[in-house]
């Protein structure tokens, strides 16, 4: 990478010096190289010191965009809540923000976890994703129900079916008004609708996802959801649309024709969201750069929502089943991938206000699932720049360059 460190490896080496006692419990630091006492760690056959012994993510990057982390409200404290003191300017709510979290039932609202984490974020000043207003999934089943309590989609009335779409847009302007006057005084990124896009081919030619929401409205409820969420969040707010696998062909060009066509109409969308969940030899940094520069053509904002570098293909049969199991050359491999990631990152920061990793640590990824799933029940990744003992890989030296 070229760009200059706004806070010096050195400084990554002092910090890691006054909080292990001395000059003597540390080796210098660097690419593979050891660092602390502890459990073991791989990095070259190294111990590696603990992630809040290192210098910052955040400062490394300051003028470049903002580095966030997923998190669940339980991790706030402890160790994981010092990380996220340490290393980053930015966080988004994984699970407590999203529909069936905050409305399980309509006109009942759970605001707990949702709220521990917008005071995290205020307390340590730092930057709030909104993760989301509006998706297909973990979203309750009442909202799709007739005032009967059927099924809308079922329904082949065309009066009803055009009371059912006014009902269905209602609630969600409602539910939208709700969240977003709680909340606008301290999210600075709204995902407004995520997931959107159909990965496959659909009846409807331009690739809309077929959900609920699109059976009932069309794509009435993107617009809506839009408008409904400059209304009350206000001009200042940053409005986004999310998904993932943006960089690959249809998806990625079904996702350019839906947003521009957006923008053409002044519906008041602000940037799009690029989740970024790849994998160490999918996709290629080309395809990555040639979409970012698609959606930058529109003159809006790009923001990395929820990286992490699996180290499988899809789907990830033969998946390591313990995680001393994983050679130390997938983590060099991994790190190879994220510096290009973040070498990338960097030659477009003008572009990019925002790289957010979806979580902390090995020890806490929705990647283990995919990858239990795919092995009868037994698998493992390790997508992140932390081990599961929260101490530095590879990958990390590479992105703190």
């Amino acid at each position: 990478m070229l760009k200059v460190l706004k806070k010096p490896i050195i400084a990554g080496l002092a910090l890691s010096l006054v909080l292990t006692g001395g000059i003597g419990s540390v080796a210098a630091q660097g690419n593979g190289h050891s660092g602390v006492f502890g459990e073991n760690q791989k990095g070259n056959g190294n111990v590696q010191p603990h992630a809040w012994q290192v210098a910052s993510l955040a400062d490394r990057y300051e003028s470049a965009f903002d580095i966030g982390a997923a998190v669940e409200p339980y991790q706030l404290n402890g160790r994981q809540g010092k990380i996220l003191k340490h290393h980053y300017n930015s966080i988004v709510a994984e699970n407590a923000m999203k529909p069936v979290s905050l409305q399980p039932e309509e006109g009942k609202w759970d605001w707990e976890g949702a709220d521990k984490i917008v005071e995290f974020a205020r307390k340590n000043d730092m930057n709030l994703r909104f993760h989301t207003l509006v998706w297909h999934s973990q979203v309750p089943d009442w909202f799709f129900l007739d005032e009967d309590g059927n099924p809308m989609v079922d329904e082949t009335d065309e009066e009803k079916r055009e009371a059912n779409k006014d009902l269905l847009l209602e609630r969600m302007e409602t539910h939208i008004k709700t969240v977003v006057e709680r909340y606008k005084d301290d999210v600075d990124s709204w995902d407004v609708v995520n997931e959107v896009i159909a990965d496959g081919n659909t009846q409807n030619e331009r690739g809309l996802r077929e959900s609920a929401w699109y059976q009932i409205t069309g794509d009435e409820y993107i617009r809506v959801a839009f408008e409904t969420a400059r209304k009350y969040a206000g001009e200042d707010a940053k409005l986004y649309i999310n998904d993932y696998n943006t960089e690959i062909t249809p998806k990625r060009d079904r996702l350019y024709n839906l947003v521009k066509e957006l923008v053409e109409d002044g519906v008041p969308i602000d940037g799009v969201g690029h989740q970024a969940h790849i994998q160490i030899g999918w996709p290629s940094i080309q395809q990555i750069e040639d979409s970012f520069n698609l959606f930058t053509s529109l003159g809006l904002d790009n923001q990395v929502t929820e990286l992490d570098v699996s180290l499988y293909g899809y789907p990830p049969v033969g998946a390591y089943k313990t995680y001393d199991a994983i050679p130390e050359s997938a983590f060099e491999l991994q790190a190879d991938r994220y510096d290009q990631l973040f070498e990338l990152y960097e030659k477009l920061n003008a572009d990019i206000s925002s790289v957010t990793f979806w979580g902390i640590a090995d020890n806490h990824t929705w990647l283990d699932d995919r990858a239990q799933d795919a092995n009868d029940g037994v698998g493992i990744d390790a997508p992140f720049l932390f081990d599961e003992n929260y101490r530095v890989k590879p990958a990390f030296w590479k992105v703190i360059d």
